[in-house]
């Protein structure tokens, strides 16, 4: 069934003194998903998530949110849309609920209810009574999420979210907001510098360069982003690469080859078939680091 895009960018460029820091970017979100957004530094992930929610203008193209113009019917866009840009903001003096409660008054058709469900979401009902100067980082940003989903947006964007976490906080973080997408069907946007989080956390992602989309692959299936690669440890692997067809590549003895486990099996028999022994067969699935660097020239991230 087809499925209108949460967000549509169509051209985006932000020009400064002539200097482009995100140029012609055009991409489709689907709803339901955790979408992650990956670049090096200075790559214009920051720029465009400020596009995004309002907080830098569009020089060229538009973004469209649940159908509505950022340029053109903004309080309609942004009406879909919860963000933490940085790092969650709250009343420090005040308690976990009455910050919610103060937010809830910026939204019409937030009830106690609907308060209740949010706290519930991220986990804090146990804390949710204390002050928040009390609050760890981790509860903190927890407690931003529930903030920011209060008015059932359509789109969650968060903007290097794990910063400052420690493991069990990142998990947390994933944790919820996996659930989030599961059980409220919000889209969320997540850039961070972690890229081994980012793999187990999200469903798709962008890669961006220098101001421009370079790679959009499923981190779930067979793909840009999930490749499969089988070392064969054989007997003589100069004859092994020839009869692969010269495919994959030789390291310290060891025949790499990308492929399914049917092509590996194929490969397997066409060996021993021709005399060259098979001493093991191992699955090695690139990861999410191993194909950034590939895409990017191995720059480093922010």
């Amino acid at each position: 069934m087809h499925q209108d895009p949460v967000v549509r960018m169509q051209g985006v460029s932000k020009v400064i003194s002539s200097r482009y820091l995100v140029r012609d970017l055009t991409l489709d979100i689907l709803p339901g998903q955790v979408f992650g957004f990956l670049g090096p530094n200075g790559a214009g992930k920051t720029t465009t998530i400020r596009m995004m929610v309002g907080l830098m203008s569009i020089s060229e193209g538009d973004i469209h949110i649940a159908g509505h113009s950022v340029k053109h019917e903004f309080e309609d866009a942004i009406r879909e849309v919860g963000a933490i840009v940085e790092n969650p903001e709250m009343y420090k003096f005040l308690t976990g609920y009455q910050n919610l409660l103060h937010f809830a008054r910026m939204s019409p058709g937030v009830t106690k209810e609907r308060i209740q469900e949010a706290i519930e979401l991220v986990g804090l009902t146990q804390r949710i009574h204390d002050k928040v100067k009390n609050y760890s980082l981790g509860m903190r940003q927890r407690l931003g999420v529930a903030q920011a989903i209060l008015h059932r947006p359509k789109l969650l964007v968060l903007d290097e979210p794990t910063n400052g976490l420690d493991p069990q906080g990142i998990r947390e973080l994933r944790d919820y907001l996996r659930k989030l997408c599961e059980e409220e069907g919000t889209t969320v946007f997540v850039s961070s510098h972690l890229l081994s989080e980012m793999e187990l956390m999200c469903d798709t992602v962008a890669v961006i360069q220098n101001g421009k989309l370079i790679d959009v692959s499923s981190v779930r299936a067979e793909g840009t982003l999930a490749t499969t690669e089988y070392a064969f440890e054989v007997s003589d692997v100069d004859m092994a690469h020839t009869l692969a067809g010269g495919e994959g590549r030789v390291e310290q003895g060891v025949l790499y080859i990308p492929g399914t486990r049917d092509e590996a099996a194929a490969l397997n028999v066409l060996l021993v078939q021709n005399g060259v022994k098979v001493y093991g067969i191992r699955a090695r699935k690139s990861s999410l680091e191993d194909q950034f660097l590939a895409l990017t020239g191995g720059e480093s991230i922010e």
